[in-house]
């Protein structure tokens, strides 16, 4: 498995990290939780079929500072700046988890900015009748246990890099943590309904069927609110974080939606 390309992009505030592999039409990548150390398994399947480009979120591993970021709409900018810098106007976008909400967010706000949206278990929205997790309020060490149906393939990815300081990559964590709650608190609820509609792009939603962060059936809310044509897949045995607990049924669902 070879590593993916990487190059910095200067930004308001800081520099982004972008990581770039495979060939043909771009496809952006939004992480979810924790954001990437590494280039996971679904990447690389997705890379066989099309150039997929990685800008790092604000506040994670490789991402601009996060804390002039206050508001949705001041995370919905910085995002849409880190598309636009990467190259990535106009493409295909994935967005995982934190990242679905932010990617949902620009595809609602700049239309054209986004061909064709894929949606894995986004935050943005929530029912008091079926709450998402508080994963603020976890016991430590439990958040892998929660957010995949295979807790290693979590804390692979969220494994110190190679030669990584201790010290240094403990704060990038925390960093990461934090930005999460910035944009997330409460508890995931960022009125994100309120714009679902001005999505008009074809949309594709997929949900882990074992996701115990966001109860499966927000697949269907996410479905109803969306303007746009949309279809929802439902992985079996998947977790929170689908793209790490089933990389090979995620990119099949990916890759025959945007064929």
């Amino acid at each position: 498995m070879s590593a993916p390309s990487e190059t910095t992009l200067q930004v308001d505030g800081g520099s982004c990290r972008v990581w770039e592999k495979g060939a043909g039409e771009p496809l952006g990548f939004l992480a979810g939780l924790g954001g990437l150390t590494k280039w996971p398994p679904l990447l690389d399947l997705l890379a066989q079929r099309r150039r997929v480009i990685v800008p790092s979120l604000p506040g994670y591993p490789g991402g601009p500072p996060q804390d002039k970021l206050d508001c949705q709409l001041d995370w919905a900018i910085a995002v849409q700046e880190l598309l636009a810098g990467a190259g990535l106007e106009g493409a295909d976008l994935i967005g995982v988890s934190t990242g679905g909400a932010l990617a949902a967010e620009v595809a609602a706000i700049w239309r054209t900015m986004v061909k064709r949206l894929v949606l894995i278990a986004p935050f943005g929205l929530f029912d008091v009748s079926r709450p998402v997790l508080d994963i603020f309020a976890l016991q430590p060490g439990t958040l892998a246990d929660m957010v995949c149906a295979h807790p290693a393939a979590f804390r692979d990815l969220a494994e110190a890099p190679e030669g990584a300081d201790e010290v240094e990559w403990h704060i990038a964590q925390v960093k990461a943590g934090e930005a999460a709650a910035r944009m997330l608190w409460p508890l995931g609820d960022t009125r994100l309904a309120k714009r679902l509609p001005r999505i008009t792009q074809a949309t594709l939603i997929v949900w882990g069927s074992e996701d115990k962060v966001i109860p499966p059936d927000y697949a269907q809310r996410f479905a109803a609110g969306i303007r746009g044509e949309t279809k929802v897949c439902i992985i079996p045995g998947a977790g929170h974080l689908a793209d790490l607990d089933a990389p090979g049924p995620v990119s099949e669902a990916v890759l025959d939606f945007l064929a």
